[in-house]
């Protein structure tokens, strides 16, 4: 069945690799994203419209113009430490401005909704790997604005008949394999661009943030997860909803289900430039706080439910992917030489 989807957010990283597999799936796409963070140039599919969802006004004549038969929610905003210096800010974006979002697909009908939420859901791990009957205790503004969804999505499916997926990535990774898609945040925070950064010399050496947890190298463990496996999801969440299987509010983990450590995710990387002759420079940090030593997936109840089947499940691969996004954006060609 070919849909109508509106994708919030689909200027950023992973919104704009949704785009694309939606498009090529055969959807029609409308991107709504107010470029705060994404970026217009990102948008290679579907057609953009520029605006926000705090805009009540702009929502209700975009959904007048189109019949839309889902909404996929990528627009929040996600940096942990930001959002403890400005909870404001994000209870205003991810909450506020996601109900009026809610509002409106409920006056017109659209009672099918992916949303973008995220492992913080879950706080200081209590188990792991972590599943979906992990309590959710959130430790900053970030992941508690996320919960704060979707606890509203609860209560709209009961109210409203709303059906909605939450889809709560753990490390989300890599870029589009063809090379026309990837990571662009400014600034940057995720540990594989920053990497693969300093060895194209975009930025400095990474910090390793300690290397006393109680892990194999001391150094944490997290579990990564190719953007274009997170899309995969995406589509499948969509299309359950659309074939009755899905109904009410539910919430899948998305992990690779291998954790990897800070060390690992290092060396791995390093030896992926030196093959294009170039070096990752490391500096030693101390401890961040807040950091658990290990964040692992379950997300076997994605597999059985979804069908879900990541196709780029390896570290290394993960990684060459982004070094390809990587060598574009510094204008290394293929066989240039430090």
């Amino acid at each position: 069945m070919n849909m109508k989807i509106l994708v919030v957010g689909g200027a950023g990283y992973i919104g704009s690799h949704m785009v694309k597999h939606l498009v090529l799936a055969g959807h029609e796409v409308v991107v709504l994203d107010d470029l705060s963070t994404g970026l217009a140039s990102q948008v290679k599919w579907g057609r953009l419209v520029v605006g926000s969802t705090a805009d009540a006004e702009l929502l209700a004549s975009l959904f007048k113009e189109h019949r839309f038969d889902g909404v996929m929610h990528f627009a929040g905003s996600s940096l942990v430490g930001e959002s403890v210096a400005e909870p404001a800010r994000y209870y205003r974006n991810n909450v506020a401005n996601t109900l009026n979002l809610l509002d409106v697909m409920t006056v017109h009908g659209v009672r099918h909704f992916v949303f973008s939420s995220t492992a913080a859901v879950y706080g200081e791990p209590v188990t792991t790997p972590i599943g979906e009957t992990h309590p959710c205790a959130p430790i900053n503004p970030y992941g508690a604005s996320k919960w704060m969804v979707e606890r509203m999505l609860q209560d709209h499916a009961a109210a409203y008949g709303l059906n909605s997926v939450s889809l709560r990535y753990f490390n989300a990774s890599g870029a589009d394999p063809e090379g026309e898609l990837g990571e662009c945040h400014d600034p940057e925070t995720h540990l594989i661009p920053l990497i693969l950064r300093s060895a194209s010399s975009r930025s400095g050496p990474v910090t390793v943030f300690g290397r006393d947890y109680p892990t194999s190298d001391g150094t944490c463990i997290r579990d990564y997860v190719h953007v274009t496996d997170l899309c995969e999801a995406h589509a499948l969440a969509l299309e359950a909803m659309f074939a009755g299987r899905l109904e009410g509010a539910t919430a899948f983990n998305l992990g690779s289900e291998q954790g990897a450590s800070v060390n690992a995710v290092i060396e791995v990387a390093q030896a992926l430039v030196r093959e294009d002759g170039y070096e990752v420079a490391v500096l030693e940090g101390t401890r961040r706080r807040g950091d658990p030593a290990v964040l692992v997936a379950d997300s076997s109840l994605a597999r059985q439910t979804l069908g879900w089947k990541p196709r780029f499940g390896q570290l290394r691969e993960i990684i060459a992917h982004a070094w390809q996004w990587e060598k574009r954006l510094a204008g290394l060609g293929k066989n240039n030489r430090k």
